[in-house]
C-alpha cells in the first residue's frame, strides 16, 4: 500500500475513535470526521461509502486481529476450556477499540461478526462440521452465552466468569461430540 495511502487511512481511523469515543456512529457526520481527520470528503469517498462502511471495515479489521491470536480455533469443539482462555484473551487485547467501535447499538454486531468469524475459521480445519447444524448451535451457544456472561458478570472475577464458562462449555462440548 502506498505510504500516502497509509498515511490518510490512519488519520481517518484515529479520527473515527476520537469521535467514536464520545458519539454514537449515528452522531457523527462525514463533514465532522473530515476535519478532525483534517482531509477533504472527496478523499474520505475516495475509500468509503459512508461512515458505516468505515466503521464496518475498521469492526471487520478488530474481528480478524482476534481470531488470528486463536491458536486452536478447533478446540471450540474439542477443548473449550482452552479456546474461552485463547478467546479471553484476545479479546482483551482488542478491548480499546472493540469498547470504541462495538458501543451502543454496535454492540451486538461484535458477537455476530466474532461467531461468523469463528464459524468461518473452525469450518476451514473441520469442512465435515459446517453441514451440522447442532454445530451451528453449539457455536452460538458458546460465542454469545460465553460473551453475555462476560459482560453480564462484570460484579464477579473474571477469572472466576472464565472458569465456569470452561466448565459449561466443557459439559455442552462432551455431550454435543457424544450425541451428534
Amino acid at each position: 500500500m502506498d505510504i500516502r495511502v497509509h498515511k490518510t487511512k490512519r488519520s481517518i481511523f484515529n479520527a473515527f475513535l476520537q469521535l467514536r469515543a464520545t458519539k454514537p456512529l449515528e452522531k457523527i457526520s462525514v463533514r465532522e470526521l473530515c476535519q478532525t481527520a483534517q482531509i477533504n470528503k472527496s478523499t474520505f469517498y475516495k475509500y468509503y461509502a459512508d461512515l458505516y462502511d468505515l466503521s464496518d471495515q475498521m469492526e471487520s479489521q478488530v474481528i480478524d486481529q482476534i481470531v488470528a491470536n486463536l491458536a486452536h480455533p478447533e478446540a471450540i469443539v474439542e477443548d473449550p476450556g482452552t479456546f474461552t482462555r485463547e478467546l479471553t484473551l484476545a479479546c482483551s487485547s482488542q478491548s480499546v477499540l472493540i469498547n470504541a467501535l462495538f458501543s451502543g447499538n454496535r454492540r451486538e454486531k461484535l458477537v455476530v461478526k466474532l461467531r461468523n468469524a469463528i464459524k468461518e475459521l473452525l469450518f476451514q480445519n473441520h469442512p465435515d462440521y459446517r453441514d451440522n447444524d447442532a454445530i451451528h448451535i453449539y457455536l452460538t451457544y458458546a460465542v454469545f452465552g460465553g460473551y453475555y456472561a462476560m459482560s453480564e458478570c462484570k460484579e464477579y472475577d473474571r477469572q472466576r466468569v472464565c472458569a465456569v464458562l470452561e466448565e459449561i462449555l466443557e459439559t455442552s462440548s462432551r455431550l454435543l461430540l457424544e450425541k451428534w
